[in-house]
């Protein structure tokens, strides 16, 4: 069965306009169309590192009480929960590298190595 949205805890956590301390919420799983629209947007076109705003605004479906999760909303986010939002993603959308423990054969030390993904 595939899972679709997971259940995440931001690090330090949302702060509303009212003070209220918003940290449990579900992010569900990017479509092609998550990853292509905002392209199409004038924010992003003009300041491509806005992106990642745009797109955790479409994928995060609930941050605690936060009647609707907008690109606003995301802006205001510390930036450890930022981060964590961005790893998170990366993770559930399979975009995350792969490592591995290697041994080197001259040194004898273990080593992380970094697995290319396949396909790309």
């Amino acid at each position: 069965m595939l899972v679709t949205e997971v259940e995440f805890e931001l690090p330090k956590g949302y702060v509303d306009d009212a003070g209220t301390l918003h940290r449990e919420g579900v992010m569900r799983l990017a479509t092609a169309a998550d990853e292509i629209y905002p392209l199409k947007d004038p924010r992003v076109q003009g300041w491509p590192a806005y992106l990642i705003v745009i797109l955790l605004s479409r994928v995060v479906t609930r941050l605690g009480r936060v009647p609707e999760v907008t690109p606003g909303v995301i802006e205001g986010l510390y930036s450890e929960d930022l981060a964590h939002l961005q790893d998170l993603y990366n993770r559930i959308n399979g975009l995350a590298p792969t490592t591995v423990l290697i041994t080197c054969p001259h040194c004898g030390r273990d080593h992380e190595a970094e697995v290319p993904r396949s396909g790309g």
